[in-house]
Order: C-alpha cells, then structure tokens, then sequence
C-alpha cells in the first residue's frame, strides 16, 4: 500500500508516533488509509449538509476494514458569488479544490480516496484530482435540495429568486410577494433544483462510473442518500484491495459518454470546459470538436427546470440516470459499456432501471431532435462557443439584432435595471473570460433580469464570460478568443449587426473583414485588472475556455 510509506519499519517510528496521536491505533496501522476529502462549509446549502455524510462514509470505510481520514478543501457557493466580485474566484477554485486534494492525498500517502462534494466548482475540481492522483477514488456528490413551495405554487432557487427580481422590477409582483417567495424557494440543504452545474456534474460524475448508482439524484435530506455514503465508504477499501484507479474507469469512450448524456439531458454549458479540463488532467485527447461532433447526432430527452418545471427529484422517482443510460443505451446512439467504481458496468446499471417514459423520453420520441447544448462557430468565435439549447425558445433559433457592448457585467446590468435595453438588442459583456475577467464570472444575474424583464425571447446576450446552469433564453457564452486575447469579440461596436443561427451552429458579426481589420489598428492592449494575489497568478497561467480553462 501507499500508506506503507509512512508506517512500515523501524524509520518510520516518528511517523507513527504521529499518526498515533491523531487517534490511529496500532492495529489499524495495518489497514487501508482512506482520505474524506470534505467539502463541508456552513456558507453552502449544499454543502451545509456534509457533516452527517462524513460520518456515514467513515462509518462505511471502518466496516470495510480501511482507517478513515476527514481533511478539508475549500468550496464557493456561485449562488453567493453571483454578481459581484466573488464570482471571479469561482472557476479559479476548481483547479485550487484540485491541488488541495492532490497535496494532502500526496503529502499523506493515502491509499484511496472518497470525495464528498456537490456545487459546480466543487466536483469538477474533485474529479481532476482523483484523475492527477489515479488512487482508488469514489465521488459522493451529497444531492439536490428539494423543491419549494409558495402559495401552491412550486419554487426553485432560480424561478423563485433570481428571476423574482426581474418581476419585481418590472411591477409584476411587489415587495412582499419579493420577500416570500427569497424565503421559500430554497426550503432544505443540497444543490439547487435544477438541471444546474451543480446537479449536471453530479449526474455526469455518475455516467462516468465515478460514483454509485443514483447518488447524483438522491436528495440531500434522504436516508437513500445517507445510505449511500455509507456504501461508498464500504466500496472505496475494495477499490483499494483491487488496485481499481480513475484510469480504469475513465478515458475517452468514458468522456463520450457524459458527452451524449450531457447533450440528452440539456446540462449546464459549464460542464464542456470542465470535461475538457478533466480530460486534461488524465491525459485524454478531448477538443471541442468532439462535443460538436455528438451535438449535430444526440437528441433531448429530458428537459428539467430552469428550462421546464421538472426538478431533479422528480428525475430522481423517473429512474434517475439509469433510466436515462437505459433508455440512450436502447437507442443504439454510441454509448459504451464501461466499468464504474460499483463493480458493476454501465450496461448492468441501467439494464433492470425503471424509467417513467413521460418524463425521460425514448429517443424515437424525444423531447427535442436538437441537443440539449450546442457549440457555435463564426467570426465573432473563431475556437467556438457555447450555448445552452434546452433553454432557448425554438421561436429564436434564428435571431438577428444590434449590439449594445459592455466591457464588464456590471455595466450590463446597470442598463437592464435603468430599462436601456430594448427589444432586437444584443448585449455584448467581454473581458470577462478566463484571463479578462480573471475567473470567466457567470452571467446569471444579467440573464435572469432578461427572462424577469419578459425580454428573454427578444434579448440576446453574447459573452466571453459564462453562464450558470440555471441560466434560459438567448445566451452565448465561452466566446474564445476571448477580449482579453484580442478576440473579436474585443471589435465590436455599439450598432453593429449579429446574427445568431442556432441550427447551423453559426454566430457571425456582420462587419466586413477589412473593417475589423481597420478596427484591430486601434484595439488597446490589455492590461489585467488584478495586480497582486491569486487571481493574479491566475490570470497569467489560464489557458482559454475552449482548452478547458485549465492553469
């Protein structure tokens, strides 16, 4: 075993000494050393939850025969971040989550590894380093809160506050009715509702074998979720007795497959870049041509809240992602049989799955031919873009109008509340990637008003920022190359005439070449606005989205 580096022979004496005293007995000296990577914190609800998950999985890893170690990484609640300054830690986080957990597993010589996580950056930053490390590891994503209700009425977190704003700003409903529906909408522990980053991720993580059958739709305050923390403590010591790694379960076919579950099941755009940074880490050749490649073949079929009513628990009682492989498997559309951390394959899984084909359509009757994300190419995106299908009316597949420009959110967001932007508008939000903004911000708070303001179907929105998985309307994100690179995005002028084509993939500036051109002379080199900490740091390591955003 790893652990054997420090804890066999006379040498090590000091070593166990220590481990001793932090409570270590001598006869479990012999067993398998499992690290609890935690992402408890009190400041996420769905986070807020993990301490009791904690106990479950050390319950599991002592059952198992294994010696179990909590330790602690850092966790960003986007929710929170959203809109001001904090957001621009949000993406950096993941790769930070990633070397706090490669740091610790390494520096302690751990045998394996159970990952307790569950918000977007969170899980994303877990799988890299389960995938850096390549010990036997299991994700825990702890599980969706359940859905609110106000006055009959069922909530969710963005449906219930964020686009509240909107209505209240624009006189649809008034204070009071405000303040019922911020204390309603997000009633439990666990991650957002909807087919969010957060839950996106947790589903892929389980289509990808990194995590037991139906933890990704498990609530966060059920005894099945609790259960299954407990299970995957007992399932982690035989990882490690088996010498079973995240390179035996992940690799490219295994990448295929999140794709195309990905695409059925309408997920957030974020999930692109962080399969694209996962593949990274383990060394996977992944581009963005492959996800362009499954989004001209993969239909929709199913379509959850911010983009239907649906939530994630009544995915949960259809079947869950077993239901889904089930019923992608039966298609015949490309998805292979791959091992998972269960012990059982991705075909054993789903084959017996109850699916409940009123909500997880078949893929004769989809919910939608279209994918449920797509890449866009043209002059405004040269390496591509992002855009979230499942969320945009088919009445604005085909969308023409004028860009209004903002080189940051909060000027964006400072017209829509002043009532500047008007029906036909394109608003453009740059320097706001990876490097420009640094962190690449989500743009939930600005799209969220668009849909509040009743001008999510006459509003187009063009970012090199990103957007949350809660995020519906007219959106495009991960513009590459970025502002901050030069990218054309940088030329735009207010004016100027866009035009978004989303069944032909195709995002196009409609200004001569010779004009951008004309325009490139007098572009302003770009100066980082963060001169000192991490983001600094960040800012100058960070490749583009279409990379992954990786460091």
């Amino acid at each position: 075993m790893r652990s054997d580096n420090i804890k066999k022979g006379i040498a090590h004496t000091p070593h166990r000494g220590l481990l001793m005293a932090a409570g270590v007995s001598r006869k479990n000296m012999d067993a398998p050393f499992i690290g609890i990577a935690s992402s408890f914190t009190d400041l996420i609800p769905g986070h807020a939850g993990m301490r009791d998950l904690e106990r479950r999985i050390e319950k599991g890893i002592h059952t198992g025969g294994g010696q179990a170690f909590i330790f602690g990484v850092p966790a960003i609640c986007d929710g929170i971040a959203m809109g001001h300054n904090g957001m621009r830690y949000s993406l950096p986080s993941r790769d930070l989550i990633a070397d706090c957990v490669e740091t610790v597993a390494q520096g302690h010589q751990l045998d394996g590894l159970v990952l307790l996580t569950n918000c977007d950056k969170i899980t994303p930053g877990m799988l890299i380093a389960a995938m850096r490390l390549n010990i036997p590891s299991i994700i825990v994503t702890a599980g969706p809160m359940l859905e609110g209700e106000s006055r009959c009425k069922k909530l969710t977190m963005i449906k219930g506050s964020f686009e509240a704003v909107g209505k209240y700003r624009n006189g649809e409903i008034d204070k009071d009715r405000l303040l019922e529906l911020e204390e309603e909408s997000c009633p439990t522990f666990g991650s957002c509702q909807g087919m969010y980053t957060a839950n996106t991720m947790a589903c892929l993580t389980e289509v990808m074998g990194m995590s037991l059958p139906l933890c990704a739709t498990s609530s966060a305050v059920s005894s099945k979720k609790r259960r299954i923390a407990f299970d995957s403590g007992v399932q982690i010591v035989n990882l490690v007795k088996n010498d079973i790694k995240p390179s035996d379960i992940i690799d490219k076919e295994t990448i295929e497959n999140a794709i195309i579950a990905d695409l059925a099941l309408g997920g957030s755009t974020n999930s692109v870049m962080h399969l694209l940074a996962l593949a990274n880490s383990g060394g996977i050749d992944l581009k963005l041509e492959d996800f362009d490649r499954w989004g001209n073949t993969v239909h929709q079929i199913l379509k959850l809240d911010p983009a239907a009513n649906p939530t994630m628990t009544e995915f949960h009682y259809a079947g869950g992602v077993p239901a889904l492989m089930k019923n992608l498997i039966e298609a015949n559309i490309g998805i292979k049989n791959k091992n998972t951390v269960s012990g059982l394959s991705t075909f054993e899984i789903s084959k017996n799955a109850f699916v409940d084909k009123n909500l997880i359509k078949t893929y004769d009757n989809p919910v939608n031919t279209k994918p449920g994300l797509g890449i866009l190419h043209g002059n405004i995106a040269p390496d591509g873009c992002v855009t979230k299908i499942s969320g945009i009316d088919e009445s604005c597949y085909e969308f023409e109008g004028k860009a209004v420009c903002f080189d940051c959110e909060e000027d964006a967001m400072s017209a829509l509340e002043n009532d500047e932007i008007k029906d036909g508008d394109v608003i453009i939000i740059r320097y706001e990637g990876p490097k420009g903004g640094p962190g690449m911000r989500e743009m939930l708070a600005p799209t969220s008003l668009l849909v509040g303001k009743d001008l999510g179907k006459t509003v187009a929105l063009i970012t090199d920022g990103r957007f949350s998985g809660g995020t519906r309307g007219i959106c495009i994100g991960h513009v590459c190359p970025e502002a901050a690179n030069g990218g054309n995005i940088a030329l735009i002028e207010n004016g100027d005439k866009i035009k978004i084509d989303i069944n032909n993939r195709r995002i196009e500036l409609l200004v001569s070449e010779d004009e951008l051109n004309e325009r490139r002379k007098h572009l302003k080199p770009f100066e980082n606005k963060i001169k000192s900490g991490y983001l600094a740091k960040y800012a100058r390591t960070v490749q583009d989205a279409s990379h992954g955003a990786i460091v």
